[in-house]
């Protein structure tokens, strides 16, 4: 994998009419605040839309791999503590919350939703426009990730996943799922997708190589501008790739002109000498 500085990117594709995969690394980087390594992620605070919604949720989550360690039941709506792993348990990091929307912060996203006639005949262009974004890539606003311990793990995560869509009334229509392969190019990880049941059909590809993702999208949970679903990506890296989607992002030339690196990137940089 070759690497070049957004300057030396313009000169390649000058002078060679092209690269097929190409990526940039960060020229200048801050000092850390705090000594490096003295950090690690402590907990994501999740909301359900209201309190019927509370044990739907909190099954999704279990079904993706999380532990719950505490369900409090409140008067308007449980509250959940999950962890990613045994080893969390009793620490103050890997920490998952899920609790009712408060009413203040629903009410906002009701406002919104009026203000921009969403769902409507006279929906604001930035609605769709946002939307179009989303479906053409997953990971374009926010969203969490977690890390898959195997492939097969995570297949098993998206048959159980579709299985409970399509098989359970009660989450029919709630839980959407993208996948992305890792780029072509390694013959063992090619073979292994092709015949994988879950990353056989898919045509999409992530931004890098040595990795897959899976995108689940579920209104169960409420996040993103416009407080209508949140998006979990799950991740799995081979083993024995150092370059691979979650170490290094790569670009075809045309993936530079995508919404979520920029429109017209090149023609703001130096052109090159």
């Amino acid at each position: 994998m070759l690497f070049f500085t957004t300057h030396e990117i313009v000169r390649q594709h000058a002078s060679t009419g092209g690269l097929t995969a190409i990526a940039t690394t960060a020229t200048d980087r801050l000092a850390p605040v705090v000594v490096q390594s003295c950090l690690t992620l402590g907990h994501l605070a999740l909301h359900y839309a209201q309190p019927d919604d509370g044990p739907l949720a909190a099954h999704v989550l279990h079904m993706m791999g999380l532990i719950e360690t505490q369900m409090l039941p409140l008067p308007g709506g449980n509250f959940y503590r999950f962890v990613t792993s045994a080893d969390h348990y009793a620490r103050g990091d890997g920490i998952i919350y899920l609790s009712c929307l408060p009413e203040p912060q629903a009410r906002l996203i009701s406002a919104i939703h009026r203000a921009l006639h969403v769902g409507s005949d006279h929906e604001d262009p930035a609605v769709s426009a946002y939307r179009a974004m989303m479906a053409s890539d997953f990971e374009a606003s926010f969203h969490f990730g977690f890390l898959a311990a195997t492939l097969e793990q995570l297949e098993a995560l998206v048959l159980a996943l579709q299985d409970l869509e399509t098989g359970d009334p009660r989450f029919t229509g709630r839980i959407t799922i993208g996948i992305n392969r890792a780029r072509p190019g390694d013959a063992e990880i090619d073979a292994r997708l092709d015949a994988s049941p879950v990353f056989g059909p898919v045509t999409r590809y992530a931004y890098g190589s040595g990795g897959v993702q899976v995108f689940v999208e579920t209104d169960l949970v409420r996040s993103g501008q416009l407080g209508e679903a949140m998006i979990f990506e799950f991740d799995d890296v081979f083993p024995d790739r150092d370059s691979h989607i979650l170490s290094v992002v790569e670009l075809s030339w045309s993936e530079f002109h995508h919404p979520q690196f920029g429109h017209d990137i090149f023609a703001r940089v130096e052109p090159a000498p």
